[in-house]
């Protein structure tokens, strides 16, 4: 190694390019490459979010329908055989609320919990939740277990 053949590090040189609008002398001066008149001349242009050129836009072309309910209660629906399941892999023992649903991630903290029927609960379970199918209340009730609405 001699002083023919030093280079700096790799990607500690970081080639800027040619600063464009800073005066005559520069080569790119003027319109500083913008060309002239125009929207996309102008400082502070940008882009709205999906722009055609002044066509129509596509959300505006196309026609609205449906309808959205406000006031729609949305729940996080939990079956009795994930239950089941973390009861056999030895993640709940004999009560499950809605701390332990969100510290196992089948619910987040801002969420309504409802217990859903698909499966079979064979263990004694004292299950707390916002609400429960007529089907789920029974299937935990036969097993022994006890149903507490929060």
């Amino acid at each position: 190694m001699d002083l023919s053949n030093l280079k700096p590090a790799e990607g500690s040189v970081k080639n800027q390019g040619k600063r464009i609008g800073r005066g005559q002398g520069s080569g790119k001066g003027g319109t500083a490459t913008r060309g002239h008149k125009g929207a996309k001349s102008r400082s502070g242009y940008s882009k709205k979010l999906g722009f055609e050129g002044g066509q129509m836009p596509l959300q505006r072309r196309v026609p609205k329908f449906g309808f959205t309910n406000i006031n729609r209660v949305e729940y996080q629906g939990v079956n009795l055989d994930i239950l089941q399941r973390l009861i056999d892999e030895k993640k709940i023992k004999d009560t499950v609320d809605f701390d332990t649903l969100v510290d196992l991630g089948l619910a987040r903290k801002n969420e309504l919990v409802k217990i859903l029927g698909r499966g079979e609960l064979k263990s004694k379970l004292t299950v707390t939740a916002h609400k429960f199918t007529a089907s789920a209340k029974a299937a935990i009730e036969a097993a022994g277990g006890e149903v507490v609405t929060l």
